[in-house]
């Protein structure tokens, strides 16, 4: 398996925790949070990542080098911000196996690729989503869900528990091929949510944690979590 970890979040709203730091590089119980992300990928037999980066790509790339025990890692550097579209189809030039598993640097998620991996080849689709549950959508958005297959993506500020898109995807080439190249575009806004009942994306249950360091909050959360692992 080989994957794309997009790392190029600057992390505004962590700025006073995390001053002057790509945000997956948020030191979290000693180590990077990137550092957690990349185990997880490597414990499920990932041989190879690409990190999609950009702003002070430095760090990362003096912390973690050319592989990450046995991961090989390679570089792609935005020259300007591509979003998350533009991130993944220039990071995807250096892709030669599919489907990719493309996955955020800042994002925890307990999930069990290789099955993720069996469902999406059973299921013969271009692409697969994992999700999951939590107590309160608003800050997500929540998915509308039919039969294992995503009907729709629905705009945050609706409240309460639900499923939502845990931000780790498996992507044929087909769907790459979607996102327009050298230009800033949004995977989510401009291709997910609009062609939704084009792609029908199936839906992967993560069933354990789930934690998005973008807030203080979560970020305060994930430093009680890991500092028993």
């Amino acid at each position: 398996m080989q994957a794309i970890v997009l790392a190029g979040g600057l992390g505004t709203r962590l700025r006073a925790a995390v001053p002057d730091l790509p945000k997956p590089m948020a030191p979290v119980a000693g180590r990077p949070f990137l550092a957690w992300v990349l185990d997880r990928l490597g414990e499920a037999g990932c041989e190879r990542a690409v990190l999609a980066v950009g702003y002070r790509h430095e760090p990362i790339r003096a912390y973690f080098g050319e592989r990450y025990r046995d991961m090989a890692l390679q570089y792609s550097v935005e020259d300007t911000p591509l979003g998350t579209g533009g991130a993944i189809r220039l990071a995807a030039e250096q892709v030669y196996e599919y489907p990719v598993c493309v996955l955020n640097g800042d994002t925890y998620l307990e999930l069990d690729y290789r099955a993720m991996l069996e469902a999406h080849e059973r299921a013969r689709t271009s692409m697969s989503v994992a999700v999951c549950h939590v107590d309160d959508v608003s800050r997500y958005g929540a998915l509308e869900l039919e039969d294992g297959v995503i009907h729709a993506f629905l705009e945050k500020g609706r409240a309460g528990p639900g499923v939502i898109n845990a931000g780790t995807y498996l992507l044929g080439a087909e769907v790459i091929a979607r996102i327009p190249a050298g230009q800033a575009f949004s995977f989510e806004q401009q291709l997910l949510v609009p062609r939704v009942g084009e792609i029908r994306p199936t839906a992967f249950l993560a069933e354990g944690r789930f934690i998005d360091i973008g807030i203080p909050e979560d970020y305060a959360r994930a430093q009680r979590l890991f500092s028993h692992a």
